[in-house]
């Protein structure tokens, strides 16, 4: 009997340490010296669910879940209670004509609380769902659609989520990419990529409108993080993949009106950007030229790099070399593991931080069901 209750006891305490990572893997695309390759027939895309409290993480499962590589590797959200993943995909098969692409139009709600994890929903959405934000109160959830300029917002209640709102957030041109919450949901900030601006959002409730505020931070804002202490944002400056050295932008939340008060180079094609759980540091991963045909004068090594963000100010400190076409980036909640997607490769690769902000391989890469192009780590309270 002490033994039985000692293993519950264990089983217990394992759970309660769990801390998920799920990854949306893209399996309709191959990117071949330097050409992306629609596949005709193409397995289904993946959503691969790890359980990063394990030491090594442990694969919990797989499922068949629609994702996209176009698009920022913003494409998941997490309740904060573990109990659902809502994923969207701006891109999907053409049923029409194989090898084609169309825009996707949907949200996908997966239980991940079933045993194993299952689809339990899906919800029409605009044309090019490209990310998805949830708030703090895990009651709030917006959609940026890509092909459209518009802004999805839905409720979630438990294990239902349902639409409630839509409203304009720039143009078809303006091309929206991600869009992320401030941690008092009561704004949002989203990156406009087709003409170069970040748009701020004000929530009362469910009531979502856009103010008249639009920041310029660089060459197509793509990725966004915003700190867990609400006082910056970082914006991913995707560039024109011409072989510049493009950059990230720091927004300052403090100060009235938000504005962009600092910027730093960091390669080629910068696209997913993380902030850990104290704010010190964030993490962004560079395609550095490795989506290039190998004769390019620009080919290059996919890298993720480390700032350290003090006083308003974001400096370069580390960074490591990672699998091509490189995507998402999450940190784990001590802020000592960084996460970085492949879709080249198809894995995750895991780093240790240093205090220094310096980066070493802590274990082989997770291999995933398809092309990492997305990941999010939950923001569960601890």
């Amino acid at each position: 009997m002490k033994f039985l209750i000692a293993a519950a006891l264990a089983l217990l305490s394992h759970t309660a340490a769990a801390q998920l990572l799920l990854s949306a893997n893209d399996n309709k695309v191959l990117l071949e010296n330097g050409r992306v390759r629609t596949l005709r027939e193409p397995k289904p895309d993946t959503l691969s669910i790890i359980d990063i409290g394990a030491n090594p993480p442990v694969m919990k499962a797989e499922i068949p879940v629609p994702a996209s590589v176009v698009g920022p590797p913003n494409a998941i959200a997490i309740t904060p209670d573990e109990r659902l993943a809502l994923v969207v995909a701006s891109q999907r098969p053409d049923p029409a004509e194989p090898g084609k692409l169309i825009a996707g139009n949907g949200l996908t709600v997966v239980d991940l609380a079933a045993s194993p994890p299952q689809v339990i929903a899906t919800l029409p959405t605009g044309q090019g769902p490209a990310s998805i934000t949830i708030n703090r109160a895990g009651t709030l959830a917006l959609v940026a659609n890509r092909m459209e300029g518009t802004i999805n917002v839905f409720r979630i209640a438990g294990t239902t989520v349902t639409p409630v709102g839509r409203l304009d957030a720039g143009t078809l041109g303006s091309e929206l990419a991600a869009v992320v919450f401030t941690p008092d949901g009561k704004r949002a900030l989203v990156t406009r990529q087709g003409d170069h601006l970040v748009a701020v959002l004000a929530i009362e409730g469910e009531k979502v409108t856009k103010l008249d505020r639009e920041m310029t931070a660089g060459v197509r804002p793509y990725g966004l993080a915003v700190a867990p202490d609400g006082k910056y944002a970082l914006v991913a400056n995707l560039g024109r993949n011409t072989g510049d050295a493009d950059t990230v932008s720091l927004i300052d939340l403090t100060r009235d009106p938000w504005r962009v008060g600092d910027t730093v180079s960091v390669g080629q094609s910068p696209e997913g950007i993380a902030i850990s759980a104290d704010s010190r540091f964030a993490a962004v991963t560079v395609i550095n030229g490795s989506n290039q045909p190998a004769n390019s004068p620009f080919f290059g090594t996919s890298q993720v790099k480390i700032l350290r963000i003090e006083n308003g100010k974001a400096q370069l400190v580390g960074e490591a070399q990672v699998g091509p076409w490189t995507q998402g980036v999450a940190f784990a909640p001590d802020g000592r593991r960084v996460f970085v997607g492949t879709m080249g490769e198809r894995n995750i690769h895991v780093f240790t931080l240093a205090e220094d902000g310096k980066l070493s391989e802590s274990g082989p890469p997770i291999a995933v069901a398809g092309g990492s192009a997305s990941l999010k780590v939950s923001d569960k309270p601890r």
